[in-house]
């Protein structure tokens, strides 16, 4: 029997189980897939520790690429053999496993199964932020936070091709050379330097259009003083810990601000939303405006430690496990 990453109890690493699971066979509308590459989140510690409920048990996992084994009735844009890549629902961390043929988008010839699990889930959040919650035109001003990160790193490079200029923060020199090697305008050193200063000496005054946090606590409340008035607050993640707001009035009081808090589900809403935005992610990848780093590769059964370095900000890019 094929193997996965079943979460009976949430928690920490711990609650990561590598054990044998009954897939079956794929019901109406419903292909099989059997994974060779397989994306790590921040959602999937979300999931795994219970911020984001969902029913136990789960196989953990959101994101993952590889060749369809099997197809259930009435599907019949896909066959066996075709390679595919998912981003969402749950159940990626697993050799094989089931899947609603809406959630799957084709793999382009030029691009790799590991490319396509690195990117897809990553990649179509960043369309989705720089094309539907804020269409950013060419000489708008952006803030990107945890830019050496996975969504950080498309961020800044499809913003740039764009043709927006973009300040990008990180934690540490290491960090901050990615950043900068991906093309940001300024890279900030958060860890040594006031970010909120130094946007507001790099745009004379005015700040931001756009903030993109995918960072939360830590970062929201001061980059709320990096907006322009009428700037637009993008809090897309809780990586240091979910957001929360005293006062509604915050808003008014430092320049009648927006705020949003997007998530996946609410934009791609069917199969033709999700592959448009795949299909515009594997443009520009093709296009070589975009580049995926993938970090780090560990198989599927060390998925806890994948997980262990992720909550430690460790890592730069994205985490591939190899199924």
């Amino acid at each position: 029997m094929p193997k996965a990453i079943v979460v009976h109890q949430t928690g920490g690493t711990d609650a990561l189980n590598w054990e044998e699971v009954d897939v079956g066979t794929p019901g109406e509308g419903e292909i099989r897939v059997r994974n060779t590459a397989v994306g790590v989140n921040f959602i999937d510690v979300y999931q795994r520790t219970g911020l984001y409920k969902l029913p136990l048990p789960f196989v953990a996992g959101n994101e993952g690429a590889g060749e369809v084994v099997a197809v259930g009735a009435g599907v019949s844009e896909f066959a066996v053999g075709d390679r595919v890549a998912y981003a969402g629902p749950t159940g990626a961390y697993a050799e094989e496993r089931l899947l609603p043929a809406s959630k799957a988008v084709p793999i382009p010839d030029d691009v790799s199964d590991e490319v396509a699990a690195a990117a897809l889930l990553k990649g179509t959040t960043a369309f989705y932020l720089l094309h539907w919650t804020h269409a950013l035109k060419a000489g708008e001003t952006v803030l990107i936070h945890a830019a050496a990160g996975g969504t950080g790193q498309i961020l800044t490079q499809w913003a740039k091709a764009i043709g927006a200029t973009v300040i990008g923060t990180a934690g540490g020199p290491e960090k901050v050379a990615i950043v900068e090697g991906n093309g940001a305008d300024l890279a900030i050193d958060y860890k040594a330097e006031d970010f909120v200063e130094k946007v507001k000496a790099f745009t004379d005054g005015r700040g931001v259009d756009v903030v993109y946090d995918g960072v939360g606590q830590a970062t929201f409340l001061p980059s709320l003083d990096c907006l322009r008035p009428r700037g637009l607050m993008v809090s897309f993640g809780n990586a240091s810990g979910a957001v929360s707001i005293d006062k509604l009035t915050v808003l008014a009081e430092k320049g009648s601000l927006f705020l949003t808090r997007p998530t996946s589900a609410s934009y791609f809403t069917d199969a033709a939303t999700l592959r448009e935005g795949a299909k515009a992610l594997f443009e520009v990848i093709a296009s070589g405006k975009v580049k995926i780093a993938i970090d780090r590769t560990l198989p599927l059964a060390e998925a806890a430690e994948a997980h262990r370095a992720l909550e430690a900000r460790e890592t730069t890019g994205s985490t591939v496990l190899k199924a």
